[in-house]
């Protein structure tokens, strides 16, 4: 990955440059180039001064050329001008550069990093339509805990796929592991921090009109989207909230199990893995105790926090019932 791209990675993402850099040079460059591809056609998702049909085509047109079933040359002229982050405008800006280094990448990982970014951008085709009409005051929900799953499975838990296959074939091929499980729990694990997003997220996303969290299941509770624009209605919430806490919690635990099934030497692999675990551990201890549907307040983990949890999590690896227990205490010093 050359220097410059490295760079508009560390500005576009402080939380995954860290466990980019900590990846073998085997995998780095594939690992970043599907993220920053997958941040392109994230931007042209989010970018809200353009229609939701411009979206879409620009999405597409990106798409095609991702897949190698276009050549057209791509302007996001329009887009460029709505974007909130300069990074994210550099990112439109160089989208070409990218494109060349996908094409340069050997067959077998460029298939990979092809698949991977046409799941990725079906969810983010779905959600445009699915919340075409969703503004403040008019939301839009998912019906079902189906539509949601399947939602995370796209924008996150293919990832995990990607993930274990790209560092399989470069890192472990001849490693004895059960291939199932070790797949099964890699998309539980994009899942998880998926959903550690929605369920932090949920105040902003409801200001924008959208509702990630099913309206049968809150039919179910009593409850509707509207209700949850009200930090009052959180004693009401709270028990399907926590349920939804316990999604999120099993997730990351099949996560963490599919961390410490890789193989032991693999430390660099484990601690890229264990990061945002942790990292989204931590989160849901604060979302246990937090009012989370107060938009004032917006749940995070501080930045000397993850230092501490990286700095723990390095320190322990050498101690392997120590670092085990990691995740376990993450989530019981709820206070």
């Amino acid at each position: 990955m050359k220097s410059d791209l490295n760079n508009l990675l560390k500005a576009t993402s402080r939380s995954f440059y860290l466990t980019l850099r900590v990846l073998p040079a085997a995998v780095r460059p594939q690992i970043g180039l599907a993220y920053l591809l997958a941040r392109t056609t994230d931007t042209i998702a989010d970018t809200e001064l353009v229609s939701v049909q411009g979206r879409l085509e620009a999405l597409d047109g990106l798409r095609r050329r991702i897949l190698g079933e276009s050549s057209a040359a791509l302007d996001f002229g329009r887009l460029k001008e709505g974007c909130g982050l300069p990074a994210e405008r550099v990112l439109l800006e160089r989208v070409e550069e990218a494109l060349r280094l996908l094409e340069q990448l050997p067959e077998a990982d460029r298939r990979l990093v092809r698949e991977v970014l046409r799941v990725i951008t079906s969810g983010q085709e779905l959600d445009l339509k699915r919340f075409a009409e969703a503004k403040t005051g008019s939301i839009v929900a998912l019906e079902t805990e189906a539509e949601l799953d399947d939602y995370t499975y796209r924008v996150a838990g293919c990832v995990g796929e990607f993930w274990t296959r790209i560092c399989r074939a470069h890192l472990f091929h001849n490693a004895r592991l059960d291939e199932d499980l070790l797949l099964s729990n890699s998309v539980r694990f994009g899942k998880g921090l998926q959903m550690v997003n929605i369920l932090r997220d949920i105040p902003q996303d409801l200001r924008k009109g959208r509702c990630y969290l099913s309206r049968q299941s809150l039919a179910a509770a009593d409850l509707s989207p509207d209700d949850l624009l009200s930090a009052a209605n959180l004693a009401r919430f709270r028990p399907l909230y926590d349920q939804w806490l316990g999604v999120a919690e099993a997730h990351l635990a099949a996560g963490w199990d599919y961390t410490n099934a890789l193989p032991s030497g693999q430390f660099r692999v484990r601690l890229a893995c264990a990061w945002p675990i942790l990292i989204g551990a931590r989160t849901l201890r604060k979302l246990h105790i937090e009012n989370v549907l107060d938009v004032t307040r917006r749940v995070k983990v501080s930045r000397p926090e993850i230092r501490a949890l990286i700095g723990r999590s390095i320190l322990l690896y050498p101690w392997p019932a120590a670092w085990l227990g990691q995740f376990g205490r993450e989530l019981s010093s709820r206070t």
